[in-house]
């Protein structure tokens, strides 16, 4: 798993050229740029009511920051780590939660939210000589997703110093939700990055948008293109502890950085949080029959590469 991080939420991009007959198709095209989700957000749309637009998007990114972050004080995933029990939690994490829950299973446990304490005592040891080495085996005792329980009155920890990360998962949600409400909005057309991808309908021009897989040391493995469909790829070492340190994501069995052989993982499918949190998970399995039972627990869910 992947501890929420600011480098990981780049940016938001929603292309849109191309809409129904009429005058929608001759609006020009706008683009806006806001901070949200820790980082510039830049926003595009050809459409006649497109400031409008974009001003309730960005109104909804402020609103799911305000769930997910693991920054601001006020968010709602801040206020569980901290209290270990929040309670009337907000629609979105109950259903994020949900997917968690889904995923957890399907992967045999290689997906699993509660790594966040283990993964923040093996970055602080890579940066301070001075830390206590206990404090991993600590934190390793807290990482289990059955000590997690939600519903609509709360969601619950089980043990003090339990805490959750959504970083492997909540970038793909907060693209599916964007997406939703683009297309409630008509747009057809539409590209949404928030480093995972969910493309409504292709490429304005025809034919499906492309995308180009891209390794952390720059090389290029694979192209593809999107139509109604989403993408997550996630590396080992797409991010390293402390700069120059182990790959940040954790398998949860052994409580160590993933020693899987895969660089880069990619998945492709209908939904963003859940090609996410399978990506995420498959850098930390080795059999090919336990990853490819994982994707078949979820229809549409493909593996698009693996390297």
């Amino acid at each position: 798993m992947q501890p929420l991080s600011r480098r990981r939420f780049l940016t938001i991009a929603a292309c849109a050229a191309a809409f129904a007959p009429g005058a929608h198709a001759a609006a020009a095209l706008t683009q806006w740029r806001e901070r949200a989700l820790g980082a510039q957000v830049t926003l595009s749309l050809a459409h006649p009511d497109a400031e409008a637009i974009a001003a309730r998007v960005f109104a909804e990114l402020r609103r799911l920051e305000a769930v997910f972050s693991l920054y601001r004080e006020d968010s709602a995933l801040v206020a569980l780590n901290r209290d270990g029990v929040l309670p009337a939690p907000p629609f979105e994490l109950l259903e994020c939660l949900g997917l968690c829950d889904r995923a957890h299973s399907a992967t045999g446990g290689a997906f699993d939210p509660t790594v966040q304490p283990l993964w923040a005592a093996l970055a602080r040891a890579q940066t301070d000589e001075t830390s206590d080495r206990g404090e991993i085996e600590r934190a390793r005792q807290l990482v289990g997703w059955r000590g997690v329980a939600f519903d609509s009155g709360a969601v619950r920890l089980a043990r003090p110093g339990m805490a959750l990360t959504l970083n492997g998962i909540a970038q793909g949600y907060i693209a599916d939700r964007v997406a939703m409400m683009l297309r409630r909005e008509g747009l057809d057309e539409v590209m949404i990055d928030t480093g995972e991808l969910h493309a409504l309908g292709g490429h304005p021009g025809g034919g499906a948008r492309p995308v180009t897989l891209q390794a952390p040391d720059g090389e290029v493995p694979g192209r593809t293109g999107l139509s109604d469909a989403a993408l997550a790829t996630s590396s080992p070492l797409g991010m390293r502890m402390g700069g120059t340190g182990p790959g940040h994501i954790l398998n949860p069995a052994s409580g160590q950085p993933t020693q899987a052989r895969w660089r880069l993982v990619s998945v492709t499918g209908p939904s963003a949080a859940l090609a996410d949190a399978l990506s995420t998970a498959l850098c930390v399995m080795e059999d090919r029959g336990a990853m490819d039972a994982a994707l078949a627990a979820f229809p549409g869910m493909t593996l698009l590469h693996l390297s």
